[in-house]
């Protein structure tokens, strides 16, 4: 029997006697942990900038050619990788109700697919997902292709932070031709806030002679910026070569060995010792809330004398179960009171992040033209926009973690208590990016403006030295009135320059704050729904522990007073019974503790 089977059967066991007990609540819990058993989901994001050979990859790693490539930017939406029988791919789609919904394409169409692909009929695509049969993915693995990051102007580097909580491994991937920059820098700092299991893999080292001199010039720039990443040099083309010719040298060139060690050691096994890990805590508290009702009605039974005593007890407990479920126990207050303070200082911090960048911005407009180089402002300003509100999501995520060990530890003083997964990476729309900026208007204008603008500068100043100079006996028009003119003439077009340029950079500042702005309610506004998500998601997870335990602290009260009023004569039939039932759930406990220990049986 495999360890999955021996999983499920321990699972199905413990479900069995539940269901005995009339204990159905306990039951969704054992069918969630049979469902990852059977069908175990392993995510492995593959991230980047553009043109990184990120798709490539993704066909190399699964042996399948599913991930369109070329000089362009070719993925335009999330492509997952599945293992499937059979080739099989779909789209999924966000209907308006904030469902999703699937739609079969054929396996010619999955290269190339956009977010306007006509099978979705309008609506948004949130994913592509392809099956195929490869020996990688069959134990579970998840292959993600994702749209570049980073570069001009591109809108998909938050979106593509907003996948990584709920990945299982990050893979960042660069080309060898060029040594890491600080936004890659910076965005695999951020990655590696998001997710354990990250590794750098250096592309392309079949292209670049000096690969090698860029992979050590890298591996300075990560020890600088102390960024504990493994480094893997991998060539995509030498390992579709390899698999195709059946050539080992090859494969070990390719450098694909070291990461399948890094997907075996830090993606699938502890995956695996997570998941038999998490069978046993699921057993073990199902097995505790049916022994709690056993051990009361045993005692009861064994001696009625101290039954009074117990059923003290029992009421007491009771009494700080139902003070769990009410709104005013402590573990709320906690959850309520760190959801707003955190709302509050997720917001603070973007806000004072983004006028830090505002500032800058104007600053360098006030000693420069905007006119002359307003596309690398441009540039600028959205490289670090993206960069402010990827740390405001990294730190946001670590906050959101640590209230909810703080609401744990509240909820469950007497004892460790499990802590839901808090996949922010569900919610449809997060990070989505803001309108992109605008032009400005460069008010510079041409030779004939600028004579027309001395000119009219220039006309009060002939006239009136002109005038004046009449009084000498000179004409109108004179030398000296001519000198005039053009002195005032020069400093009518010199104010006129300043003015326009004045007007520049107004303009530009209006336009770099608007853009900020529109990034706060955005991001802002993202902030509080995955806020609220954390809150549903650990109100739900606490109160339905809270209920299991009142119902099981209920049944026991219950078992105990009937036990107390059993017959005599009834009384030896009954113990029987309870100690049978009671050694099944202490076997079924001992067998979930080694689970837990690491003492594993197949």
């Amino acid at each position: 029997m495999s360890l999955a089977d021996s999983l499920v059967a321990l699972l199905d066991e413990a479900a069995a006697v539940a269901q005995s007990a009339d204990r159905d609540d306990l039951v969704p819990r054992l069918k969630g942990a049979r469902d990852r058993v059977l069908d175990p989901r392993r995510r492995i994001i593959v991230v980047g900038p553009l043109k990184q050979g990120k798709s490539q990859f993704v066909n190399a790693l699964t042996g399948f050619d599913v991930c369109s490539i070329g000089d362009d930017e070719t993925t335009a939406v999330p492509t997952h990788v599945y293992a499937s029988a059979v080739p099989k791919a779909n789209l999924v789609v966000a209907e308006g109700t904030g469902m999703q919904s699937s739609v079969d394409i054929p396996m010619d169409q999955v290269i190339g697919v956009t977010p306007d692909h006509p099978a979705g009929r309008g609506r948004p695509i949130l994913r592509l997902e392809v099956g195929v049969p490869s020996k990688l993915l069959a134990a579970g693995i998840v292959a993600i292709d994702t749209p570049g990051v980073g570069g001009h102007a591109s809108p998909h580097s938050s979106s593509v932070l907003g996948l990584i909580p709920a990945s299982d491994a990050v893979l960042v991937l660069s080309d060898s031709t060029t040594e890491l920059t600080d936004p890659e820098v910076t965005f695999l700092r951020q990655v590696s806030g998001l997710c354990q299991s990250v590794a750098f893999l250096q592309t392309k080292t079949d292209v670049s002679p000096h690969w090698r001199e860029i992979v050590a010039a890298n591996q300075r720039h990560l020890e600088k910026a102390q960024l504990d990443v493994p480094m893997i040099p991998i060539s995509s083309v030498l390992r579709q070569h390899a698999v195709r010719l059946q050539d080992q040298s090859l494969a070990e060139e390719s450098g694909f060995g070291p990461l399948l060690e890094f997907i075996r050691d830090r993606v699938i096994k502890p995956a695996d010792e997570n998941t038999i890990r998490g069978v046993g805590l699921d057993v073990r508290a199902t097995v505790e809330h049916l022994a709690v009702a056993l051990d009361s009605e045993l005692a009861a039974l064994r001696d009625p004398n101290s039954a009074q005593s117990a059923l003290t007890d029992l009421r007491q407990a009771r009494e700080r179960a139902e003070d769990l479920v009410k709104k005013t126990s402590r573990w709320q207050t906690t959850l309520g009171d760190g959801i707003t303070d955190l709302a509050a200082d997720i917001d603070h911090d973007l806000r004072d992040r983004l006028r830090r960048v505002t500032r800058e911005a104007e600053e360098w407009i006030d000693d420069n033209d905007p006119a002359d180089n307003w596309q690398r402002l441009v540039d600028w300003m959205v490289e670090r926009v993206g960069e402010v509100v990827g740390d405001n999501f990294v730190w946001a995520h670590e906050r959101a973690v640590w209230l909810a060990k703080q609401v744990a530890t509240h909820f469950g003083e007497s004892g460790a208590v499990a802590l839901p997964k808090l996949n922010v990476g569900e919610i449809d729309g997060i990070l989505e990016p803001v309108h992109e900026i605008g032009d400005i208007d460069d008010r510079h204008i041409g030779l004939t403006q600028k004579v027309l603008v001395g000119m009219r500068g220039s006309y009060g100043g002939v006239l009136m030295f002109g005038l004046v100079t009449t009084f000498a006996g000179l004409a109108l028009v004179n030398p000296i009135s001519i000198g005039a003119g053009v002195l005032l003439g020069t400093k009518a077009y010199r104010e006129d320059r300043g003015n326009r340029l004045t007007a520049r950079r107004n303009e530009a500042k209006a336009v770099m704050r608007r853009f900020t702005e529109d990034v706060s309610f955005q991001v802002s506004k993202e902030s509080k729904d995955r806020l609220r998500h954390v809150q549903r998601v650990l109100r739900d997870h606490f109160a339905e522990l809270a209920d299991q335990s009142l119902r099981s602290l209920n049944e026991s009260l219950r078992l105990a007073q009937e036990a107390a009023a059993t017959a005599s004569t009834s009384r030896t039939a009954r113990i029987a019974q309870v100690e049978q039932k009671l050694a099944a759930v202490r076997g079924l406990q001992a067998r979930a503790d080694r689970l837990i220990s690491g003492a594993v049986r197949t």
